[in-house]
C-alpha cells in the first residue's frame, strides 16, 4: 500500500535537506554534523561560531558549492527525463539516449578547445570571448541535436519509435565528432576534455550556481504549466490534437527547453548520463503515473540521488576523486537492462 502523495512528498523533502547536511559532514577533513548545522545555520548570522576559519572556509567555499551544483544538476536531468518519456510515450526517453547531452558536450567541447587552441588569441582581439563561451556552445550543440533528431526522423517523428531511434543514432555521431575534436587536440587540452566528459562537480563555487538555478527553476515552471497538456498527450496524438492540443508544436518545445536546461547544466558539470532515465521510473513506484506528482518528485529525488552519487565518487577511491559519469553510468546500464528484461517478459 502506498503512503498519502502529500506524507511522500514531506519525506522526500526532509531527506533531501539532511542529505544536504550529511553530505557536507563527508570528506577528506571531517566535519560532525552540528559543526555543519552550525557552520549554516548560525555562523553566517552571529560572530560567535564555533568553527575555525579553515572549517568554515571548506564548508562555505568547497562542499556547499559542489552540493548544490549536485543537487540542481540531478533535479534537472530528472525532470528532463521525466518530460521526454511523456512526450515521447516512450520509457527509455532521456537526454542522455535522445542525443542531447552528446550535442551540449560537443559543442562545449568546441568552445573549450577554442578557447585553449589557436583560435583564443583571436577570440579575446575580437572580444568574441565574451559571447563564445562554453555556456553557448553547449545551447548551440543541444539544439543541433533535437535539429539533426527531428531531420532524420522525417515525417516519422510522430512516431515516438522512430524519434527514439533517430535521438540514439544522433548521440552515436555526434559523440564521433566529440572524440575526433579531443584526437586533434593537444595532450593538455585532451586531458582536460577526457576529464570533463566524465562529470564532476569539484571547483564548483556559488557564482556557477546561478545560470543551472535559472534553467532548472525556468525549465521547471514551464512543465509544470503545460503538463495538462502533456496528460492529454499520454491518451494519444489522436485524442489530444481532438481536445485542442497543438501535438507537434508542444513536442517540439518541450524537446527544446529540455535541450537548453540539459546544455547549461552539462556546460558546468560535463557528461552525466542515465539519471532522467532511472529517476522517473523510481518515482513512478513511489507515487503512481500521475504526471504533475512525478515531476515534483523527480526534482526531489534526483536532487537526493546526485548528491549521494557524488559523496560515492569521492568515497570509493583513496586520495582520488572518481568521476560521477562513471557511476552514474554504472549504475544507469544496470537499469537499463532491468527495464529491457521487464518489458521483453510483458
Amino acid at each position: 500500500m502506498k503512503m498519502p502523495y502529500g506524507l511522500t512528498v514531506a519525506i522526500t523533502f526532509s531527506v533531501l535537506c539532511l542529505s544536504v547536511i550529511g553530505a557536507a559532514a563527508q570528506g577528506a577533513f571531517d566535519l560532525s554534523l552540528l559543526n555543519v548545522f552550525q557552520g549554516v545555520i548560525i555562523c553566517p548570522w552571529t560572530n560567535d561560531c564555533a568553527l575555525s576559519p579553515i572549517e568554515q572556509q571548506i564548508l562555505t567555499d568547497i562542499r556547499l558549492p559542489r552540493i548544490f551544483m549536485a543537487l540542481l544538476t540531478g533535479a534537472g536531468l530528472s525532470i528532463t527525463g521525466a518530460i521526454l518519456q511523456s512526450v515521447t510515450r516512450n520509457p527509455l526517453a532521456d537526454p542522455y539516449l535522445f542525443g542531447i547531452s552528446s550535442g551540449a558536450a560537443l559543442g562545449a567541447v568546441l568552445a573549450m578547445s577554442a578557447f585553449t587552441g589557436a583560435f583564443s588569441g583571436f577570440l579575446a582581439a575580437t572580444g568574441l570571448s565574451v559571447v563564445f563561451n562554453v555556456t553557448t556552445g553547449a545551447l548551440a550543440g543541444g539544439a543541433l541535436s533535437v535539429f539533426l533528431m527531428l531531420t532524420l526522423a522525417g515525417k516519422s517523428a510522430v512516431q515516438v519509435e522512430k524519434l527514439l531511434l533517430s535521438g540514439v543514432a544522433v548521440s552515436f555521431m555526434l559523440s564521433a565528432f566529440t572524440s575526433l575534436v579531443i584526437y586533434y587536440s593537444t595532450p593538455e587540452t585532451a586531458a582536460t576534455l577526457l576529464f570533463w566528459l566524465m562529470g564532476s562537480f569539484s571547483g564548483s563555487n556559488w557564482a556557477d550556481l546561478i545560470l543551472p538555478l535559472l534553467a532548472v527553476v525556468l525549465g521547471s515552471g514551464l512543465f509544470f504549466i503545460f503538463s495538462r497538456w502533456l496528460v492529454v498527450m499520454q491518451l494519444g496524438e489522436e485524442s489530444a490534437a481532438t481536445l485542442g492540443v497543438p501535438v507537434h508544436k508542444l513536442r517540439l518545445g518541450m524537446l527544446l527547453v529540455c535541450s537548453a536546461v540539459t546544455a547549461i547544466l552539462v556546460a558546468e558539470v560535463g557528461g552525466i548520463g542515465f539519471v532522467g532515465l532511472m529517476i522517473p521510473h523510481i518515482v513512478r513506484l513511489l507515487v503512481g503515473g500521475q504526471l504533475h506528482r512525478v515531476l515534483l518528485m523527480s526534482l526531489l529525488v534526483g536532487a537526493t540521488f546526485m548528491i549521494w552519487v557524488d559523496v560515492l565518487a569521492h568515497s570509493l577511491l583513496q586520495d582520488q576523486v572518481l568521476p560521477v559519469g562513471i557511476v552514474t553510468s554504472a549504475l544507469g546500464s544496470l537499469f537499463f537492462f532491468i527495464i529491457l528484461k521487464q518489458r521483453q517478459s510483458r
